[in-house]
């Protein structure tokens, strides 16, 4: 029983740092857009614009509902929520400090790369629910898009697991604890892959062809209001929050600062600390890259992806094996002698 409660504990905390992060990330990144194109940004409301985030939200719980006469009403709804929960339920795997996880999954890696994935329906739901073809070009475009980039994400992956030895993200980090031993310095190509699919699968900039403004209007969500049209919103924040912390998880050391912590509480508070510092470095690089680079037409996004990172993250698999192995048998024979 205690055992659950600690569970349900670590889960809300988790949780609620993550959506109190929300706000704060929109108003990060609306103010780094403008420093990166020379304005001044949100500055109007409460004190150097830190309510404008509030007023968001308000306007957006005030506005008029409209749901088009002939959309699927149940597909229509249902989808804004497939787009959230999936990211927000990725978390429960990921450790947040050390041992400040909700479940330590001995698949722990493949339960976040199966997660992720779903939320891909409700782009997918909305854009057929809406009865809107800008809105279902967006949805064919996200799916084909997720198709694609998850493929060579889950081949960037397979390198990592195999100088880690352990589906388990716990053990992950822990492999990582020195330095010189995280992944990004061991497999660098697994790290450009998984980020550049990481960009595609959140839709963010030169990615976001499913929302494509200029010529789909809004994609997926040209026809959603109010808190459906939020709860997209609020959708590809967490899921931005989720990829940056498995980034950190998977490559860069996780909850550790570069060396072994000592024991105590005080050191678990700075694993937790290093941890959210990693991930809001991760978060900063998102956005500078959304407000720095121009969209990739499809073509080039499917070409990209389908004969570029899929062939490069097969390649990597093959020579990490080799390595691996030529390692492993030299540690062999130096354990004989």
């Amino acid at each position: 029983m205690i055992d659950i409660l600690g569970d349900i504990v670590r889960a809300l905390l988790i949780f609620g740092g993550v959506m109190s992060l929300v706000p704060l990330l929109v108003l990060g990144e609306r103010r780094i857009a403008a420093g990166i194109q020379n304005r001044l940004g949100p500055n109007r409301v409460g004190p150097q614009g830190l309510l404008q985030p509030i007023a968001d939200v308000l306007k957006l719980v005030f506005k008029e509902e409209i749901i088009p006469i002939n959309a699927d009403k149940v597909l229509y709804r249902l989808g804004p929520l497939l787009a959230f929960a999936p990211a927000a339920l990725a978390f429960a795997a990921i450790p947040v400090g050390r041992g400040i996880q909700v479940a330590d999954m001995s698949v722990g890696v493949l339960f976040m790369v199966t997660v992720t994935s779903l939320s891909v329906y409700g782009v997918s739901f909305g854009g057929w629910a809406s009865n809107n073809k800008f809105s279902l070009l967006g949805g064919l475009r996200s799916s084909a898009q997720i198709i694609s980039y998850e493929s060579a994400m889950g081949l960037s992956l397979i390198s990592v697991l195999m100088v880690s030895g352990s589906l388990k993200l716990s053990d992950i980090v822990l492999a990582q604890q020195s330095f010189l031993h995280w992944n990004v310095f061991w497999q660098p190509v697994a790290f450009v892959i998984f980020v550049t699919a990481a960009f595609a699968e959140n839709n963010r900039l030169p990615f976001d062809l499913p929302e494509c403004e200029p010529e789909l209007v809004g994609g997926y969500h040209t026809e959603y209001s109010s808190m459906k049209f939020a709860m997209y919103f609020l959708g590809e924040y967490v899921a931005m929050i989720v990829m940056s912390a498995l980034i950190v998880t998977l490559f860069l050391g996780g909850w550790s600062p570069g060396f072994k912590l000592p024991e105590g509480l005080f050191w678990t508070a700075v694993s937790v600390a290093v941890f959210a510092l990693k991930t809001l470095l991760v978060l900063f690089f998102y956005i500078w890259v959304r407000w720095t680079l121009p969209r990739f037409r499809y073509d080039q996004l499917m070409r990209l992806g389908w004969k570029g990172l899929i062939p490069l993250a097969m390649a990597n698999i093959v020579v990490t094996g080799i390595v691996v192995t030529i390692w492993d048998s030299l540690g062999t024979k130096s354990a004989g002698v």
